[in-house]
């Protein structure tokens, strides 16, 4: 058994501080900003029912975000590896996060959606099979207490 371990670094700096700065609830903005490296910097804000900026990204969306591309890049690696052709892979990805007063916030669910263009139609069965060892193989995924569904789409999709 070989172990490695990966490390990330991701620097995170708050720019909502209006002048007063966490004085109160209502007084300061929910911006920040993600920096990774040398690689753009990413405006963020939390969701807008936590008095968040409707354009820029929340934690929420990195989160679903994650799982998707995770099962996305894991799939396409099987694939390679079974000689399935992919052309396109499109998701829209759900995630549902659970709040109440009684506990604290929790995601209980995401569901992907993944739809794939594969080259020939011997592949479909194939394709969609694989969805299944992808999900297993996800850090992400893997890293979730709670369900992850996949409902795969294949269809054939030349170049």
């Amino acid at each position: 058994m070989i172990n490695k371990n990966h490390h990330y670094t991701v620097a995170v700096e708050w720019t909502g501080n209006k002048g007063l700065g966490t004085e109160n609830y209502e007084v300061y903005d929910r911006s920040h900003t993600v920096q990774v490296s040398d690689k753009p910097l990413i405006e963020c804000s939390s969701d807008t029912p936590f008095r968040g900026d409707a354009v820029k990204y929340n934690p929420e969306d990195f989160f679903v975000s994650s799982l998707a591309t995770c099962h996305m890049l894991w799939y396409l690696h099987l694939c390679a590896d079974n000689n399935i052709v992919v052309h396109t892979y499109n998701d829209k990805a759900e995630g549902v996060l659970e709040v109440s007063t009684d506990k604290p916030g929790h995601f209980s669910s995401v569901t992907l959606h993944p739809e794939v263009g594969v080259a020939e139609a011997w592949m479909l069965d194939k394709a969609n099979e694989l969805h299944t060892d992808a999900h297993k193989k996800c850090f992400i995924a893997n890293s979730c207490n709670f369900p992850i569904d996949i409902k795969p789409t294949s269809i054939v999709a030349g170049i």
